[in-house]
């Protein structure tokens, strides 16, 4: 019973929290650090000890695989050298730039105790890359450089960790280089095997699985059973995890129902909000037991401030003297696709800078064996950097991105590219719809589904901006539909009271308008998020048309005089880039602007609308 009104407790105060700095608009990692480090304090707080075991086996699978199967692909192959990079040769180097400072402050502890500190505080957390990386708006190219470092980097630390500890149990012979590295090769191509074996395993299950609960239930064994499989032939669990997660994110849409994947997305989701904020809290709860530790230690107050704090300062130095040189000497990054940009040397020292340690960290220094000379002092270490990049660190990056003038992702270029990209697939969709449309069709079926897909395309366009003052089509229709919705809600609940529906049929039309009403939602946030922002850049795409057609602004009248003609309204306006004519977007009711193109087959247009340059190609269906 205690121990279940300890994690009740704990998940109450996650909870709690995490919603009121929400409500403040301020990150719950660090508040919940504090709070958990105050909570250690309180009379009747348990002492709480982080097992390894239960963070290496317990915690991390899961977290690592909510994050992988989350992670592009796409974007995780073309920025593999700055990640391996990083997740390689930056925890290699920091684990010897740690052990030397430890081992000059301290050198009684030895030098294999020396490495396995430096292995234990080395690697950055992915828990804290992503929650506090997220919430502050990095640039997306700097986000997936710090999700893959912090999915792989873990693999490194750990088998270094394994050979220092192995070290210490034969009495400070250190195996030499070589050893270390084809260890380390052989965990890592273990890990990766074990990892694609289980992805080739779950996608063959899963083209046989359409249930819903069954298919997210099999996706909870998964991090689990490759992360043991993979450990018990002495392979890297985090990389067969990471591997196994990446690949089945990467393949969802094929392997997976959409209900499915509708299912699997939201399960870890909250699996992730729960776990991420509860380590928070648990790092904060190891302060009390740690620092009464270090009391009873035999060594001056003066030397172990000193050892924690120069190791704290260390691992920031190390990684900012890594960053450049490896930016400048090996890497050299090509133009941003999105940017067509090379990215600036401040993207580096945020990369740099954003080093944060977690739970990973503390659970690892456990793993030093009890008999290692000051031990608790180096417990202290491990929690002094945990703690100390989080709050220095994790506080301090965003203030730092602004003052860089870091840009954060814009919403209006992913409206913009959303947009193109229903247009793309609506293009594919019509062509698919003609093929089969020699079919007798007495019921205008395929009317109704052009009407359909082109009323989603407007509304996704609509989002980009509209003439100011006025509620564009799809905003009202959502505010309209959002009220029919809570009409019919109230009615089903009325019929539900009298007992005369059966109670699964009232789920299930429940349900429907809950899935309705969150799609209207989630569009209804897209277009709050575009209208906080009003400054565009481009998106980076392009063809023939759009790169011989000047960026030329308007001279008359914004007005579409067709419009005018006939007394008709426009919803939003567009300029033709080659004879300068503006006619109404085709959200409007009379679509000028393409009629225009259609007669005078001038391929490029432009947005006109307050804040807006976007450019659109009738011909290609691509923006720039």
């Amino acid at each position: 019973m205690e121990i279940a009104l300890l994690l009740v407790a704990i998940a109450v105060t996650v909870l709690a929290v995490t919603a009121i700095t929400g409500r403040l608009g301020i990150g719950a990692p660090i508040p919940l650090i504090l709070v958990g480090w105050a909570g250690s304090y309180l009379p009747g707080v348990p002492t709480i000890h982080l097992e390894p075991e239960v963070v290496l086996l317990g915690l991390l699978p899961p977290l690592l695989y909510a994050a992988a199967i989350s992670t592009s692909l796409v974007d995780f192959n073309a920025n593999r050298r700055p990640i391996l990079l990083l997740s390689v040769g930056l925890v290699a180097f920091t684990t010897v730039g740690v052990a030397v400072v430890v081992h000059a402050i301290l050198p009684e502890v030895g030098w294999p105790a020396a490495f396995a500190i430096g292995a234990v505080v080395a690697p950055p957390d992915a828990v804290a890359a992503t929650a506090i990386g997220r919430r502050i708006g990095l640039p997306r190219r700097i986000v997936t450089i710090l999700e893959g470092e912090s999915l792989l980097n873990d693999a490194t630390a750990l088998v270094a960790l394994r050979t220092a500890i192995a070290a210490i149990a034969a009495s400070g012979a250190m195996a030499p280089t070589w050893e270390i590295g084809l260890e380390f090769l052989l965990a890592a191509g273990g890990g990766l095997a074990v990892g694609i074996a289980g992805f080739l395993l779950v996608a063959k299950i899963r083209r046989h699985v359409t249930d819903p609960v069954l298919d997210t239930g099999i996706s909870l064994v998964v991090p689990f059973a490759t992360f043991i499989a993979a450990e018990e032939i002495h392979a890297s669990g985090v990389v067969a995890v990471v591997v196994a997660g990446l690949l089945l994110g990467h393949k969802a849409p094929i392997l997976q129902t959409a209900q499915s994947r509708i299912a699997e997305r939201m399960n870890w989701r909250m699996l992730a909000f729960i776990l991420e904020n509860t380590v928070f809290l648990l790092i904060g709860l190891q302060a009390r037991w740690l620092v009464d530790d270090v009391r009873a230690s035999t060594l001056p107050t003066s030397t172990i401030v000193s050892v924690c704090l120069a190791t704290l300062v260390a691992v920031v130095v190390l990684r900012l003297a890594w960053v450049f040189p490896a930016r400048y000497l090996l890497i050299r990054p090509g133009p941003d696709p999105t940017t067509g940009r090379r990215p600036p040397a401040s993207y580096t020292f945020l990369i740099g800078w954003a080093g944060m340690r977690g739970v990973v960290t503390l659970a690892a220094a456990f793993v030093i064996p009890e008999d290692v000379a000051h031990r608790e002092v180096l417990l202290m270490i491990a929690f002094t950097v945990c703690a100390g990049t989080l709050l220095l660190q994790g506080m301090s990056l965003g203030w730092l991105a602004r003052r860089l003038k870091v840009p954060a992702p814009d919403p209006m270029d992913d409206a913009l590219a959303r947009a193109t990209l229903l247009q793309q697939a609506s293009k594919a969709g019509y062509s698919r719809l003609e093929e089969l449309d020699d079919a007798d069709d007495p019921y205008g079926v395929a009317d109704l589904i052009r009407q359909r897909i082109e009323q989603r395309n407007f509304a996704a366009w609509e989002r980009l901006g509209t003439t100011e003052g006025e509620e564009s089509p799809a905003a009202l229709y959502a505010r309209v539909r959002e009220e029919m919705i809570e009409a019919e809600r109230r009615r089903v609940l009325e019929i539900r009271s009298t007992g005369s529906v059966p109670s699964e049929v009232v789920s299930d039309v429940l349900a429907m308008l809950d899935i309705e009403e969150s799609m209207l939602d989630a569009a209804e946030q897209e277009r709050a998020d575009v209208e906080a922002v009003r400054v565009r850049r481009p998106a980076g795409q392009s063809c023939d048309h759009l790169a011989s057609a000047p960026l030329a602004d308007p001279t008359g009248e914004l007005a579409c005089q067709s419009c005018l003609a006939i007394g008709s309204r426009w919803v939003a306006l567009r300029m033709c880039l080659t004879c300068g004519t503006i006619g109404c977007c085709d959200s409007s009711p009379n679509r000028h602007a393409t009629a225009h193109f259609h007669a005078t087959a001038h391929p490029v247009i432009r947005s006109v609308e307050p804040g807006e340059d976007w450019r659109w190609c009738y011909v290609h269906h691509l923006t720039g």
